[in-house]
């Protein structure tokens, strides 16, 4: 029988009680930011686990990064529906 090697979903899970510390001390406001951070490596753990990176630590910052830049274009994209609703009623407005 051959060895079974961990899943990356296991080297994160490791990774993140290696930070539960860290996560304890923590305002309780910023621990479900924590939360989300791993949450968002553990939605790219499929991509992650086929990089078989040495350090399973760089592609989980990877995807909380990907993650993140995911918001922020939908944070942006909200914003310009909203500038240009204003912009339509303030010109309505001018009328």
């Amino acid at each position: 029988m051959g060895r079974t090697n961990p899943t990356y979903r296991d080297a994160l899970r490791a990774i993140e009680e290696r930070w539960a510390k860290f996560r304890r001390a923590l305002r309780r406001r910023d621990q479900p930011r924590f939360d989300r951070l791993f949450e968002y490596a553990r939605e790219h753990a499929d991509a992650s686990g086929l990089l078989n990176h040495q350090n399973p630590l760089l592609p989980a910052l990877l995807s909380i990064d990907l993650e993140q830049e995911r918001r922020l274009d939908d944070h942006e994209e909200r914003l310009e529906e909203l500038e240009a609703a204003l912009e339509t009623a303030h010109n309505r407005n001018q009328r």
